[in-house]
């Protein structure tokens, strides 16, 4: 199974702007055998997130082979050319190790910041990915889109990947599995949905026709993880900062509908995560890779975890994938 370690983005007052514990983490991940450091995306977070791209740069520059994904950038938030440019760049830099994974984003606030009408989102996000996939793999653009418009526009350096990049996107309705059959090359999961759900979501974005251009049908799981010597050690490690960040999520997701789901308990999170022992992790590994998934992104490291836990799990987390 191929392995994402989903690295924790949140700052305080004691550590920006340093990413030294992220840099820690994603060196011992990519000596663990894991394939990507995956990053997210907030803003108006108190007391601080650290901004995606600037930091997707920072690890790129402390890395040397690990994949760097992000699941995910909120596109309609971004200027396409600016975000293709910048991604390109970031390629460049790490030797062709991106995959650009972006999201639709929910947050009525983080819409007023950037100064986008929030009904506008799946119009900028579908223009967006389509202006930036033409801009990776063409000579010269011409785009008339809704939003943006370009004449004879090239980027230089594109991407060394070839043939470009590979594009995730996150979501869970049927609307979004079509949008990522016809535009992406992967559909990346929501850490709370449900397993029993999993097989028929994953069936219908299969089932859906792929866009021309596009480079497969990748399955990217995300899912909490810690992995300990006992069951119980890792409910001890994670449950309590877990249950913090669950209970931010309920106000973040207040206009979302499953809000409802962080509002649950240790069983019914613990049934949907990859969390236990040795055995109990390499079991759940294998009952993802049964529904079809070709990878699971891990958030071992909420808010207020231990850097030593976070690295214990990572450490594990590798022993495990590579027995």
């Amino acid at each position: 199974m191929r392995l994402g370690l989903y690295l924790n983005l949140y700052g305080d007052a004691a550590d920006r702007p340093s990413l030294d514990d992220a840099v820690e983490q994603a060196r011992l991940a990519e000596q663990a055998g894991f394939d990507w450091v995956v990053l997210g995306e907030r803003h108006l977070h108190r007391p601080g997130y650290h901004e995606i791209l600037t930091s997707l740069t920072w690890i790129a520059a402390h890395t040397e082979r690990i994949g760097l994904a992000t699941a995910g950038i909120v596109a309609p938030l971004y200027h396409p050319v600016v975000l293709a440019q910048t991604l390109a760049h970031i390629d460049v830099l790490s030797g062709g190790r991106l995959t650009a994974g972006f999201v639709l984003g929910y947050r009525p606030e983080e819409f007023a910041l950037f100064g986008v009408a929030q009904r506008e989102r799946v119009a900028r996000f579908e223009e967006c990915l389509e202006l930036l996939t033409r801009l990776w793999t063409e000579d010269e653009v011409t785009f008339e889109g809704r939003f943006t418009q370009v004449q004879e526009a090239f980027l230089a350096p594109r991407p060394v990947r070839a043939p470009r990049p590979r594009i995730w996107n996150g979501g869970r309705v049927p609307a979004v599995l079509e949008r990522t059959a016809r535009m992406c090359d992967g559909w990346t999961t929501s850490f709370n949905e449900l397993d029993a759900d999993l097989p028929g979501k994953i069936g219908e974005y299969r089932a859906y026709e792929r866009g021309p251009g596009t480079l497969g049908a990748e399955v990217i799981v995300c899912r909490e993880g810690y992995c300990a010597p006992t069951s119980q050690g890792a409910r001890e490690a994670l449950e309590e900062p877990l249950r913090d960040l669950y209970d931010a999520y309920t106000g973040w997701k207040r206009t979302s509908s499953d809000a409802a789901r962080y509002a649950q308990g240790w069983d019914e999170i613990a049934a949907r995560s990859v969390i236990g022992s040795p055995g109990q992790c390499a079991e759940r590994l294998e009952h993802y890779a049964a529904m079809g998934a070709d990878g699971v992104v891990l958030r071992v490291q909420p808010p207020g975890m231990s850097q030593a836990d976070a690295l214990r799990a990572i450490e594990a987390f590798g022993h495990v994938n590579s027995g």
